[in-house]
């Protein structure tokens, strides 16, 4: 049996909190004997939960006390000053301190960054921190970042973004040699800002498996395994991702419902659409990654069941054992990045 790991529960942060994070947690002990778990927030809410649903993991499981609670639209600055003894917080602590190898939390994105920031600290080398995410792709998946940590991005953090999104994707997701595209407006050498163009050179002479420019259709086509871009052009890429799935899910359930004819077709299809509901199932990509703090944090997202929220665990969990911060910090000791020129 592998040795306990402990994971940090942010219980309180979610649309659904603490039902989903507490109840993803258990069942995720349920089938990993060797993981244990500090589930954190206010324990008046997580004591009945954990007691109705714990049966026989209530030794790997510790509540710790928090008396705050962030909310989703609270903006990070007053989260970070205000709420010192919130379960944002007190969670990545635990990190911290050592006593959680990771913390998860489906709460709010920015004040999570700003706290686990404040809180973990930057790897040395490191410019700035990223989110990193799995978007579904032809032939399986793709990685992708920044999703929003960073609006604007120099050349030097989004080389810097390169390079920790190669040891995700090799160290985490298997994939050897990961090919890596730099978003832009075009794939030829002139196309793109000043900032694009020098990250690019930078890139094309590095020893990662640089593929070149790549532009919106090609985040999903598998011609790459990960996507390096700036926080505002990743988000915006995310969002309409994930609202032209849900448009294309709504327009096939009315085109069903259209006629007796089409409902018909429909369950003559039902496994084709089940294989495919499957194989594009946004709960089995929960869980973006901060990378290049010294230590892990994962961001569920905020409407999260708990099938998906157990998915954000899992991540952190194989984060944890694949000791990643610590990669990171020791590959960017290897390399020159260009200086700051924007």
């Amino acid at each position: 049996m592998s040795q306990p790991l402990t994971i940090a529960i942010d219980a309180m942060g979610g649309d659904s909190a603490p039902a989903v994070p507490v109840g993803a947690t258990l069942d995720l002990l349920r089938r990993r004997p060797e993981l244990r778990a500090i589930l954190v927030g206010l324990p008046e809410q997580l004591e009945p939960l954990v007691e109705h649903r714990s049966a026989g993991l209530r030794a790997r499981v510790t509540i710790e006390a928090a008396s705050q609670v962030v909310s989703m639209d609270e903006p990070p600055g007053e989260a970070l000053r205000r709420k010192r003894d919130s379960s944002m917080r007190v969670a990545i602590n635990l990190v911290k301190d050592g006593r959680a190898a990771a913390c998860v939390s489906a709460g709010n994105t920015g004040a999570l960054m700003a706290t686990a920031k404040f809180v973990l600290k930057m790897l040395p080398g490191v410019d700035r921190p990223a989110i990193i995410s799995a978007i579904p792709a032809l032939g399986g998946q793709t990685l992708m970042l920044d999703l929003g940590a960073n609006s604007v991005c120099t050349a030097r953090q989004l080389c810097e973004f390169a390079v920790m999104g190669d040891i995700v994707a090799s160290d985490l997701h298997r994939v050897a040699k990961p090919r890596i595209g730099l978003l832009n407006i075009g794939t030829e050498d002139i196309k793109g800002s000043s900032t694009l163009k020098h990250a690019h050179q930078w890139l094309r002479e590095s020893r990662l498996n640089y593929e070149g420019f790549v532009e919106g259709t090609d985040i999903m086509s598998g011609r790459v395994d990960l996507v390096v871009t700036d926080g505002f052009t990743g988000n915006v890429a995310l969002k309409t991702i994930e609202g032209t799935a849900r448009m294309l899910a709504r327009i096939t359930r009315e085109e069903i419902k259209r006629s007796i004819l089409s409902r018909a077709m429909a369950l003559g299809a039902a496994p084709l659409f089940r294989s495919l509901a499957a194989r594009i199932d946004p709960r089995r990509y929960n869980g973006a990654s901060f990378v290049g703090l010294q230590g892990i944090v994962i961001k569920s997202h905020g409407g999260a069941d708990e099938t998906a929220f157990a998915t954000a665990v899992a991540t952190a969990v194989l984060e944890a054992q694949q000791g990643v911060p610590t990669r990171i910090g020791r590959v960017m000791a290897e390399y020159t990045f260009p200086e700051h020129s924007e």
